[in-house]
């Protein structure tokens, strides 16, 4: 997906005179960053309900030639300081009344007191102006209401014919799903799918998919973590003159110890003149200055002793020196850290913050990366709903979605949200078709199990023509984890489809998401790092390898590990004090229960060490 620049205006007497804080539109920038992960905030600002002051912010706004969306929060209700709709009409050129409508109508279903928003939608120039209500609630809800459509009109606004082309063609041509769901009696009992090991699941996930290796440039401020894809080479030493190490001062070492006189002084980044020291002269010299011709060492400040100053003590005249200098003392000579030509980041690397401090040093300020895999989430049940509106009756949040976005983000991936797709058929066919037609990896939580209404297998395989190279792991919790392939326009797609429990999701975007992410970039290390911990009290067993979240505590020389409590795979705050995923073996490998002071494996959450 495109980025899409946005402009967040909250309008607000209370908030612009500091009375109130805003938290409409951190809120806004909250969920817009959720959304829209590759996109940019441009401006943030807070203005009074004065109609003369907004349009003028709009106005200036919509003439940036890069400025997208504006999104305005407040001023849209009754009072008679709401001038919000008045401003944002005195500036457009033409209405956008299906986004409003669209808005009100589904703020409608959560309260009737919607009606009474007098949001005004509007394109000025290129840029599309919203007026969302005042509150975080109103106006994350209605951000929510139409997020999904606003892609598409910015590739209008842009004109982005082959975008716009491709998304009508594609919503107009797809078809219904192929897949039956009211011949219930003769779904399958039992799975028609091996259950295999994980570690089996990942040698099949690497060979169905190749390594990618087309590559792009970047500049090195956004290349952290990335894979670099060319061998860097030091076009000049480093440091490229003799620098001095200390403060203190350039000495000749055949001068030996004694009093010399001070002629001169040179500070970092000097230029070099024409200072040439003799015998019993030395130059005052700051660190990371360049060397005087006939200096061959430097003796720092604390080896020395005044001798002689000017009256007003702005000058050193004489100084002793206490300590004989050896040959090249606190000197970087010319190329003693680099040298010229000299290899010194290969292809393949993982760049870290030592990196880009390398590449700064030598002036290569945009590298060669293999380009990341583009991926979209996509949510599965009738039960689901935005996390952002009010709770409907028999429905739950979608906590799923937020998470991985996240526990992507945490390793350094980016992810769209594909919305929420219901357990029909036709409504995954059509999600499906979209998330395919923008992305290369697509990740469904929910629908893959043995229910009536799972029917992300049956969809995959009739209707996108995909194979199912794995559809169940000897795993607790993540047993109905899915991994498919298919062919959509022509280009490979990969599928991965987790379970709807949270924990589960979690647990197998970690097992199985993030490595294939690093193997398509061709990060050397594609496994989280494993590391052997004390158990700190008794694991029990079960009859599958279970991925168990613990804490960790550093007792002694390994570290212990301590169950977060309830691992059902449902309880997704046993997530948030772990630290890693103990690996527990089966009955099948062990027997008996791990007691408290034995040693497992375990695998180290939040870390980017590999």
């Amino acid at each position: 997906m495109a980025s899409i620049n946005f402009v967040i205006l909250t309008v607000s007497d209370t908030c612009y005179a500091k009375i109130n804080i805003d938290l409409s539109g951190p809120k806004l920038e909250e969920n817009i960053n959720q959304t829209f992960p590759n996109s940019s905030i441009l401006a943030k600002e807070i203005l009074p309900d004065d109609k003369l002051m907004i349009s003028q912010f709009l106005t200036q706004w919509s003439l940036k030639s890069n400025v997208d969306i504006i999104l305005t929060t407040g001023g849209t209700g009754f009072s008679s300081r709401d001038v919000t709709p008045e401003a944002t009409r005195a500036v457009i050129d033409r209405e956008a009344p299906g986004i409003a409508n669209a808005m009100i109508a589904k703020s409608m279903q959560i309260t009737e007191l919607a009606i009474l928003s007098r949001a005004v939608c509007g394109i000025k120039y290129q840029t599309l102006i919203i007026n969302l209500p005042g509150s975080a609630k109103g106006a994350t809800e209605c951000f929510g209401f139409i997020k999904n459509i606003l892609p598409h009109a910015v590739a209008h606004l842009r004109d982005n014919r082959d975008i716009i082309k491709r998304e009508h063609a594609l919503l107009q041509n797809v078809s219904p799903s192929k897949v039956k769901i009211n011949q219930v009696a003769f779904r399958n009992r039992n799975s028609p799918y091996p259950m295999i090991e994980v570690e089996k699941g990942l040698e099949i996930i690497f060979a169905a998919v190749p390594k990618k290796h087309v590559t792009e440039k970047i500049d090195i401020s956004q290349c952290l973590y990335r894979v670099l894809a060319e061998n860097v080479y030091a076009i000049e030493p480093m440091p490229p003159y003799n620098a001095s190490v200390k403060d203190g001062y350039a000495v000749k070492t055949s001068d030996g110890t004694g009093i010399r006189t001070v002629v001169n002084v040179v500070g970092a980044g000097d230029l070099s003149g024409n200072d040439v020291i003799t015998s019993g002269e030395v130059i005052r010299i700051s660190t990371g200055a360049i060397i005087p011709l006939g200096a061959d060492a430097v003796v720092q400040i604390e080896d020395t002793k005044l001798i002689e100053a000017s009256p007003d003590g702005s000058e050193e005249i004489q100084i002793e020196i206490m300590i004989a200098p050896t040959l090249y003392q606190d000197i970087r000579l010319v190329g003693s850290e680099i040298a010229k030509n000299e290899l010194v980041i290969n292809s393949g690397n993982v760049i870290t913050s030592g990196h880009i401090g390398v590449l700064a040093t030598v002036g290569k300020t945009v590298v060669s990366v293999y380009k990341r895999a583009s991926v979209g989430i996509l949510s599965t049940g009738n039960e689901l709903q935005p996390p952002y509106e009010e709770l409907k009756k028999n429905h739950i949040r979608d906590s799923n979605k937020l998470a991985l976005l996240n526990l992507l983000k945490q390793y350094t991936y980016y992810a769209d949200d594909c919305g929420i797709a219901q357990d029909n058929p036709n409504s995954v066919k059509l999600a499906l078709s979209a998330a395919f037609s923008r992305h290369d990896v697509v990740i469904t939580t929910g629908g893959v199990s043995m229910g009536e209404f799972d029917v992300i297998k049956n969809v995959l395989i009739d209707d996108f023509a995909a194979t199912i190279h794995f559809g169940r792991i000897n795993m607790k919790p993540g047993k109905p984890t899915t991994f498919a392939t298919c062919t959509f326009e022509n280009k490979l797609k990969i599928l991965f489809g987790l379970p709807g429990n949270p924990v589960s999701a979690m647990v197998t975007t970690l097992l199985f998401v993030i490595p294939t992410l690093r193997h398509l970039e061709n990060n050397p290390q594609t496994s989280l790092l494993t590391v052997p911990v004390i158990l700190g009290e008794e694991f029990i067993v079960d009859s599958r390898p279970e991925y168990a979240r613990v804490r960790l505590t550093r007792d002694g020389n390994l570290p212990t590990a301590y169950s977060v409590g309830n691992q059902i795979s449902s309880k997704i705050n046993s997530f948030v004090n772990a630290d890693a995923l103990l690996v527990i073996p089966s009955k099948k490998v062990h027997e008996n229960n791990f007691k408290k002071s034995e040693i497992l494996n375990a695998l180290l959450l939040n870390t980017l060490s590999t």
